[in-house]
C-alpha cells in the first residue's frame, strides 16, 4: 500500500502474512511504512543473525520505538552495552537463585487456586496474569505484591505494550503525538508505570541490602566511569524485566490449559504424570525430572504460540545474509512464529503434539528452527526462570484441578506485542483429593 508498504498486512493479519513469506525464499524484502526491511525466513539465516550480534545488532522499527520507554535496558541495548549489563544481572538468574524464587512461585500458585471452588467460572488468562506478575514482583524485584499495586502495574504494562506494538506496526509518525484518547491513555500508562517502579527503587535505596536484582543494580558501577547507575537506568531495567516476566508467561500458560482442554489424551497423560510425581501437592524444582511430559507440553506451547513472536535487528556494516547483500543500516525482521510453523521443519505445524520433543527430538532440528527465547548471547536472560515457572504452575494446577471452556467456545489468538488468547473463561473441576474432599 502507498506509504504503508506491507505494514497494513502486518497489522491486520500478521500471522497469516508471515506464514506466507517462506515460499518466497529465506530472506524476503517487504516495506515497513515507506522504508524497506527484510524478513528472515530460513533457520540457518536466523541462527547467524541471532549469534552475530555485532553485525546484526538490536535495532530497527521494534527496538527504536521500545527504547522510548525502556531506554537502553538489557533487551534494548546495543552489543557493547549489553555485555556489561548482562554480567551485572546474570547472577539474579543463576540456578540457585531460580530455586530460591521457586518458593515464591509455589506460594503464589497456592494463593491463586485457594479461592477456586468446584464449578467456578472465571477468566483464566486474568488469573494467570495476576499470578505471574505477583511472582516476578516478589521474586526478581523483591517487592511486596499488594493487590492494588499489582493491578495498577498490570493495567499499565498492558497499555504500554499494546501502544508500542501499534506504533511499530502502523508507523504513523506525528499522528501519535496528537492528543487523541488512545495517545493520552498510552502516555498516562507510561507515567503510572514509571511512578510504580520509582517507588520500589526509593524504598530499596532507603533500606539497602539483599541479593535480588534490585540490589544488584543498586550496587553496579559503570565499567568506564565507576559511577553508579542512575535511578532512570535502574528503572528502565526493572520496567523491561517486569514487562517481559509476566505477560509472556501468563499467555503461554493460558494457551497450555486451553490446548489440554481440547486434547483429552494429552490432558490425561499430564494428569497421570502429576498424580504419580506430586500426589496432589505443589511442585518444586526437585520434581522437574519427574515431569517430563509436562515439560514437553510447555515446549510445544512455546512452539505453537511463541509469546515474543516478532523482533527486529539492524546491520551495523555491509554484509551478506542468505545470498543477499545488505548495506549497513538494513532493517531485519524475524519471527519465531514464522519459523515454528514451517511445515518442512515441523510437520503438520498446527497440530498440538508434545511428543515432537520426545527423547531430545528437538536436537535434530536445524539451528535457528526453534527460538522461543531468541538465541546467541542475546537469548532471553530469564529463559530458565520462565520454563521452571511454567512447568511448576501447569503441573501444580493439574494435580488438583482441571479447567474447561464453555461449550462451543473458540480460541481467538490476539496478536499484539505478545501473542495471547485474550479473555479465556474456564470452569474449574476438582481432581484427586480435592474432588474427594
Amino acid at each position: 500500500m502507498p506509504l504503508l508498504g506491507h505494514a497494513w498486512q502486518l497489522h491486520s493479519r500478521p500471522l497469516e502474512f508471515l506464514a506466507s513469506l517462506p515460499a518466497h525464499g529465506d530472506l524476503v524484502r517487504i516495506g515497513m511504512g515507506p522504508y524497506p526491511a527484510y524478513v528472515v525466513c530460513g533457520p540457518e539465516a536466523a541462527h547467524r543473525m541471532l549469534t552475530d550480534s555485532r553485525t546484526f545488532d538490536k535495532g530497527g522499527p521494534f527496538f527504536d520505538k521500545a527504547r522510548v520507554l525502556f531506554g537502553s535496558s538489557l533487551p534494548m541495548a546495543g552489543w557493547r552495552e549489553h555485555r556489561w549489563q548482562r554480567r551485572q544481572m546474570q547472577p539474579a538468574f543463576q540456578p540457585e537463585r531460580i530455586d530460591a524464587y521457586a518458593g515464591v512461585m509455589a506460594e503464589e500458585i497456592d494463593r491463586m487456586t485457594a479461592v477456586w471452588r468446584p464449578g467456578m467460572r472465571f477468566d483464566l488468562t486474568a488469573a494467570l496474569t495476576t499470578l505471574t506478575l505477583r511472582i516476578v514482583t516478589r521474586s526478581v524485584l523483591a517487592a511486596e505484591a499488594e493487590d492494588e499495586a499489582v493491578a495498577d502495574v498490570q493495567h499499565s504494562l498492558h497499555t504500554v505494550i499494546d501502544g508500542i506494538y501499534q506504533r511499530v506496526m502502523l508507523p504513523l509518525g506525528p499522528l501519535y503525538r496528537l492528543p487523541t484518547p488512545g495517545n493520552r491513555r498510552y502516555r498516562r500508562a507510561c507515567t503510572r508505570l514509571h511512578r510504580a517502579i520509582d517507588g520500589i527503587i526509593a524504598e530499596r535505596r532507603a533500606a539497602p541490602g539483599g541479593d535480588d536484582l534490585v540490589a544488584m543494580l543498586l550496587e553496579a558501577r559503570d565499567e568506564d566511569t565507576g559511577e553508579p547507575l542512575s535511578d532512570k537506568d535502574i528503572r528502565d531495567q526493572l520496567v523491561v524485566m517486569s514487562g517481559a516476566g509476566f505477560e509472556t508467561t501468563a499467555n503461554s500458560l493460558a494457551f497450555a490449559f486451553w490446548l489440554l482442554s481440547q486434547h483429552p489424551e494429552a490432558e490425561k497423560r499430564v494428569h497421570d504424570e502429576v498424580d504419580k510425581t506430586l500426589a496432589g501437592r505443589t511442585a518444586t524444582p526437585a520434581d522437574l525430572d519427574g515431569l517430563d511430559y509436562t515439560r514437553r507440553v510447555v515446549h510445544e506451547v512455546l512452539r505453537m504460540y511463541p509469546p515474543g513472536w516478532f523482533f527486529t535487528r539492524v546491520t551495523t556494516t555491509e554484509t551478506t545474509l542468505a545470498g543477499h547483500r545488505l548495506p549497513a543500516g538494513t532493517a531485519l525482521l524475524y519471527s519465531a512464529y514464522l519459523l515454528h510453523h514451517r511445515p518442512d521443519l515441523f510437520p503438520d505445524p498446527e497440530r498440538f503434539d508434545p511428543d515432537r520433543w520426545l527423547d531430545g527430538s528437538g536436537d535434530c532440528l536445524p539451528r535457528g528452527a526453534h527460538v522461543p527465547f531468541g538465541g546467541g548471547n542475546r537469548k532471553c536472560i530469564g529463559d530458565q526462570y520462565a520454563l521452571v515457572e511454567m512447568t511448576m504452575a501447569l503441573a501444580s494446577v493439574c494435580a488438583r484441578w482441571s479447567v474447561h471452556p464453555d461449550p462451543g467456545a473458540a480460541l481467538r489468538v490476539q496478536v499484539r506485542g505478545t501473542l495471547g488468547p485474550g479473555k479465556l473463561f474456564m470452569t474449574c473441576r476438582p481432581r484427586g483429593a480435592a474432588a474427594d474432599g
